[in-house]
């Protein structure tokens, strides 16, 4: 099992959410880096001013490139799920099967991972 983070992840690190802190802390504790890519980056990232926990917690992810393959990927997904956020999409892609993922919107996530017929544990923070 992974964790993959959404923007929402990233904000509740940077608000201090002590419980979010505590799963993300275990898992790095057992060698399990959290993922992402790079769009969610861009949803949090401000440079750097006031993001202390942010910046941490960013070295520590695996963050994966929003490419072209992985953006056409996400189209398809989009297409097929009938939403619309190229984000969301591309955050199911990056996930394997059992995977864990911390979103403010768990709704949307569900219905795209649902379209994949991955399981993903769709957890909202």
């Amino acid at each position: 099992m992974s964790l993959i983070l959404d923007a929402g992840a990233f904000l509740a690190v940077e608000r201090g959410d002590r419980s979010i802190m505590a799963l993300l802390k275990q898992e790095l504790l057992l060698g399990r880096p959290p993922a992402t890519h790079g769009g969610v980056v861009g949803q949090v990232w401000r440079g750097g001013a006031r993001q202390a926990r942010l910046a941490q917690l960013l070295q520590a992810t695996r963050v994966a490139p929003l490419d072209d393959e992985l953006g056409r990927k996400a189209g398809i997904l989009l297409g097929r799920a009938r939403k619309a956020d190229v984000a969301d999409a591309a955050l199911v892609l990056i996930a394997a099967d059992g995977d864990l993922l911390l979103t403010s919107d768990p709704h949307d996530l569900r219905a795209l991972a649902a379209a994949t017929g991955m399981h993903l544990d769709v957890v909202q923070v």
